[in-house]
């Protein structure tokens, strides 16, 4: 704030500014520390798991478990911001565990853990509401990232296993793809993809040819595809066949 003192005198009058102090700004308030649980039945694991989060000053392990039934149990009396729970805990599952945290105390946000990039084990962890999916190759700076994005409501995937998760949802599109057809008439559009005729698909199913062609015919209707190379493209798109068989 600038104050101004007035000289007076005969002269033109002599003004001096200065500046006044006022209050300091408010420093930052410092950043939230995000509380975490670390579950994992071996004891090295957890340890150094609890090692590499209490070397940063905005993280802080409040509880780690052994087991699946300490670590929903510890979950629900501390509500940390965060659960990181190794995919195979024994006792009750990590899923299982997942899945109660989720309709519990849905602000946990859960972290699976893995041994090893897995498909399944990454489609059941998202199927059961976790937010993140690491494997034990994981770097310390990818683990604090993880633990950072998934305790601000976000969800991080291991990029050891971005790949499955590509996968993931291309099987989830080969599926919506397929749905609809019965499984004699995914067995027919296979087989017209391979080039097969009418009369080896009769062999091939021990059916008629007749029924062959009923099934084609109600094939074609349902996909509104009526030629054989859109039952070809459609058949690679749904995942029957591939360009290498």
């Amino acid at each position: 704030m600038l104050n101004q003192i007035r000289f007076p005198g005969k002269e033109e009058s002599l003004r001096l500014q200065f500046s006044v102090p006022g209050p300091s700004p408010k420093a930052n308030l410092a950043e939230k520390v995000i509380r975490v649980l670390v579950a994992d039945g071996h004891a090295l694991i957890r340890g150094g798991i609890g090692a590499l989060i209490e070397q940063r000053s905005e993280l802080q392990i409040v509880a780690e478990a052994s087991n699946g039934p300490e670590a929903l149990r510890l979950i629900l009396q501390h509500r940390p911001d965060v659960a990181l729970i190794e995919s195979a805990i024994s006792e009750l599952g990590a899923f299982e565990v997942t899945s109660r945290v989720r309709q519990e105390c849905p602000e946990v946000n859960v972290i699976i853990l893995s041994t090893h990039a897995d498909g399944e084990c990454l489609r059941r962890a998202l199927s059961c509401g976790a937010a993140g999916y690491l494997t034990m190759t994981t770097s310390a700076a990818e683990l604090e990232l993880a633990i950072k994005t998934v305790a601000h409501g976000k969800t991080h995937i291991s990029s050891s296993a971005t790949s499955m998760l590509v996968d993931l949802v291309r099987c989830g599109d080969r599926n919506d793809l397929l749905k609809g057809l019965t499984p004699r008439q995914r067995e027919v559009l296979k087989l017209i993809a391979e080039g097969s005729t009418t009369k080896q698909i009769a062999m091939v199913l021990k059916i008629s040819a007749k029924t062959v062609e009923t099934h084609r015919t109600l094939l074609t209707d349902r996909l509104d595809i009526h030629h054989t190379a859109g039952l070809v493209r459609y058949a690679l798109k749904a995942g029957l066949v591939r360009l290498d068989d």
